[in-house]
This record gives structure tokens, sequence and C-alpha cells, in this order.
């Protein structure tokens, strides 16, 4: 998180994601249609790690429904009606949210209705 939506912000939390997760090739990578994912340094690091872009179409959330549902849960569950002292606060509060509550217990249909960390686990395996 960072005060500006920024290309750098994005290639970071993928290259930080790769990394944790011992740099997977093939994999779909969700995202909106910001200009940031559109960034050429974005899409030189997804073809560079052999990634499957997932992009809705413009105008139409429906065609990134993941991508579209993590946030719509994220808001609705964790950001709606919470007042946070300082951006730390609320970052810290999201990166639990994210790692703790909806990695690892959160189910998802397009998932067959596992965790996303369950699901990771058995594509690995």
């Amino acid at each position: 998180m960072d005060k500006r939506m920024k290309a750098k912000i994005v290639r970071d939390a993928l290259q930080m994601a790769l990394c944790r997760r011992k740099m997977p090739r093939g994999v779909m990578v969700h995202s909106d249609r910001g200009s940031q994912y559109c960034s050429k340094q974005y899409k030189a690091l997804v073809a560079k790690h052999d990634l499957t872009p997932s992009m809705s179409g413009k105008g139409n959330c429906y065609d990134n429904a993941c991508a579209e549902s993590f946030f719509h849960t994220l808001k609705v569950e964790m950001v709606h009606g919470e007042s946070f002292t300082t951006r730390e606060d609320m970052r810290r509060a999201i990166f639990e949210y994210i790692e703790v509550d909806y990695n690892r217990s959160i189910r998802h249909s397009a998932n067959g209705y596992i965790s996303p960390m369950a699901f990771e686990r058995k594509m690995v395996a």
C-alpha cells in the first residue's frame, strides 16, 4: 500500500509473491484494468515469469470475477465502517486480513469451494 497507485507498487507486490512461492511459472495473475497493471514494466515481469494475466474486459467487471469478488469481500468484511488512526494501522490490518483470514479460511467457488491457501497447496502437490 502506498499513497499513490503507481506501477512500481504492483510490480513489487508481484515480485514479492513470486519470491514467497519459489518463482512459480504458468500461474494466472488476476488484476483490474488499472494503468499500473497495463504498464510496460508490469507486463514484462508477467511475461518474464511465464504468468497468465487475467484482466476484466473494459467496462465489464464480470470478466474477472475472482479479483472483483476478493476486493468486494475485503471492502465489506474488513474496511467498511472501520476507522484507522494511521496509514500503517490500515496497512497492518489489511495484511493480517488477507494473510491470516482470507487466504486461510475464505472459500471461493472458483477454487472448488476451498480456501486460496488450500487450493495453492493442492495445485503444487
